[in-house]
């Protein structure tokens, strides 16, 4: 059976996630045996999403323990998803000197390697995971990737429902509809765009999903153009099934990977995607904007590659980690776990079910209405969203809330700290949406983007 990372792969390109507010996790712990977690007080702090506290109390146990390996990949952990890279390669380097075969230490080194561009430095870590395709792929980027020309791109979409569209040229070609998704990581187009651009696969296989066969391919992308910005050297991946597909809405899908490596507005108010160089100024300008804008500056933090996360809440429940799933589809304006929304006494309608399927697996959720939904100062008051069930205990955020899209049924989704909700689609929409991926702040802020 197809593994978890192999799950995720599958084509999102006919915007599949209904479900949108999946809780995407990896395993917290590695296989081997001289990895096992020590320091309770760290752990809890870590899943109750103080990373910060628990940062420091990881330290202490290093302190205490250097071979301590759990104490050393959690705190490399941490670094990893504020982008703090030197912080978390010396200790995810200190963990894999103490035990060199530990998967989980491995997949986050290859993580945070990959976030810096750096994928020859990534290869043997994703081999090691036992990830071929990835090791595979990243080894056929020759020279430096997503090499950026271009300043600024203002992209208008031609449609918000049910997900934005806007134009890009492939390859120098005619303009191509895609849509994003920050539930995705790479850049993805379907297979007719793909031989259109004369793309040769580097990597490849074939896996079943939602009672299909689907083959995904994999290949290094010479040139990606939005508006005022072109891309070069861009890994790409793009699927065939083996049923016949329609027509379908827009021919390729645009993940995070691609939108982390620009400050980054999704103007969901002006129907716009903005694009600008990761620069100090311009850093400065969007802070200075935010600001005007009345919006605060929220925690930005990235987990398993590509997946955002802050600080919100629901219902009253005080600020605690939350998804933010920013693109895709989805009428909702947050999705949550049945037994979030009972703990916090949210109305749910349990007659009116939907029936659905995320990562090609049935789903069932119920509509539900909680008094607000927050981030920052941006809220949304007495307005639908969902409540799914999940495989959690109970408590406010059991991490397992959903399956993530291209993840099995009852497959581990754990990675280690507790997601309360995921903020979708509906609720962007009065919103413009900046992400500093320098500092790591998210700004919400109401109307247009300046």
């Amino acid at each position: 059976m197809a593994d978890d990372r192999e799950l995720d792969r599958r084509s999102l390109l006919r915007g599949a996630a209904v479900v949108a507010g999946a809780a995407a996790t990896m395993p917290l712990l590695g296989e081997a045996a001289t990895a096992q977690p020590t320091g309770g007080d760290a752990d809890a702090l870590f899943k109750a999403g103080e990373f910060e506290q628990a940062a420091r109390a990881y330290e202490e146990i290093l302190k205490k323990d250097p071979k301590n390996v759990h104490a050393a990949r959690q705190r490399g952990y941490i670094g990893l998803l504020s982008n703090r890279f030197r912080e978390a390669e010396s200790y995810l380097k200190t963990a894999l000197g103490l035990a060199p075969g530990d998967k989980q230490t491995n997949q986050f080194l290859a993580d945070c390697y990959t976030r810096q561009d750096k994928l020859s430095l990534a290869v043997p870590h994703w081999r090691a995971t036992g990830d071929e395709v990835y090791a595979r792929w990243f080894a056929a980027v020759r020279g430096e990737p997503y090499q950026i020309h271009g300043d600024t791109a203002r992209l208008p979409w031609r449609g918000m429902d049910p997900f934005p569209l806007l134009e890009a040229s492939v390859n120098g070609g005619p303009p191509k509809t895609f849509t994003f998704y920050t539930r995705v990581g790479w850049l993805g187009m379907s297979a007719k765009v793909a031989e259109e651009a004369g793309l040769t696969p580097v990597a490849s296989q074939k896996i079943e999903y939602a009672g299909r066969t689907i083959w995904q391919y994999f290949g290094v992308l010479d040139s990606f153009t939005l508006g005022g910005i072109e891309l070069r050297n861009v890994p790409v991946q793009w699927s065939k099934s083996d049923e016949e597909e329609p027509a379908g809405t827009h021919d390729g899908i645009i993940g995070t990977w691609v939108l982390y490596h620009f400050l980054t507005t999704v103007d969901y108010a002006g129907r716009s995607l903005i694009l600008r160089r990761r620069t100090p100024e311009t850093a400065r300008k969007a802070r200075a904007d935010a600001v005007r804008a009345g919006a605060e500056p929220l925690p930005l933090w990235l987990a398993r590659e590509h997946l955002l996360h802050s600080r919100g809440s629901v219902a009253g429940s005080g600020a605690q980690v939350v998804a933010l799933d920013i693109g895709g589809t989805g009428e909702m304006a947050a999705a949550m776990s049945v037994e979030t929304a009972k703990e916090l006494r949210i109305r749910t309608d349990y007659d009116r079910p939907l029936e659905s399927f995320a990562g090609g697996q049935p789903v069932v959720s119920y509509p539900c209405y909680p008094k607000e939904v927050r981030l920052g100062n941006a809220t949304a008051r007495h307005v639908y969203c969902y409540a799914g069930k999940s495989g959690g205990t109970g408590g406010f955020a059991p991490a397992d809330t959903f399956a993530p899209a291209g993840t099995r049924a009852g497959s581990p989704t754990d990675y280690g700290f507790d997601v309360l909700a995921h903020f979708s689609h509906g609720f962007y929409k009065p919103y413009n949406v900046t992400l500093d991926f320098t500092d790591m702040n998210a700004y919400i802020a109401r109307g247009k983007a300046a």
